[in-house]
């Protein structure tokens, strides 16, 4: 969200359960939001700001870390499960619904037994890093693309890269 917010010259503002910017691109309003609630939380933030903008989840996309994805790769899904992702599986509880888009951003799980956390909180590699820049503009890209030609032809076009 951070490079997103920079490369389209925003600056996130500290807002009720996180920090919130808003951006217009082709004539569509975006509404970026941070949540600042912890991970397992994050469906009070969600929810909170879908009924203060009056977004209907059709028209929002998630966009989370993967332990289960090779680090680099994307996949974006229309709707599902929490594929037990702590953040999806909150989002899904309060909303009561699975119907919304999610971008999913492999981080891979290059970590031993009980190091979960210190691997997701820790630092990149070096290999890591040099690939970074690419898959986070990809992302600014899948963003775009969802709020112009939707959920179905931006997948079509992005999880095969």
């Amino acid at each position: 969200m951070d490079a997103y917010a920079e490369a389209s010259n925003i600056v996130f503002k500290p807002a009720r359960y996180g920090d919130m910017a808003q951006v217009k691109f082709k004539g569509r309003s975006i509404i970026l939001v941070k949540p600042s609630t912890y991970m397992n939380l994050s469906g009070k933030a969600v929810n909170y700001w879908l009924q203060k903008e009056k977004v209907l989840p059709a028209n929002m996309l998630i966009i989370v870390d993967d332990l289960a994805l090779p680090f680099g790769s994307l996949r974006m899904r229309a709707k599902g499960g929490d594929a037990g992702h702590n953040g999806l599986k909150h989002i899904n509880e309060t909303l009561g619904s699975q119907q919304y888009a999610r971008v999913r951003f492999g981080i891979g799980s290059e970590f031993g037994q009980g190091r979960q956390v210190d691997y997701v909180l820790g630092e990149w590699s070096m290999d890591e890093k040099a690939k970074l820049k690419e898959r986070i503009g990809r992302v600014a890209e899948i963003i775009n693309s969802f709020v112009t030609i939707g959920t179905e032809r931006t997948m079509n076009f992005y999880n095969n890269t």
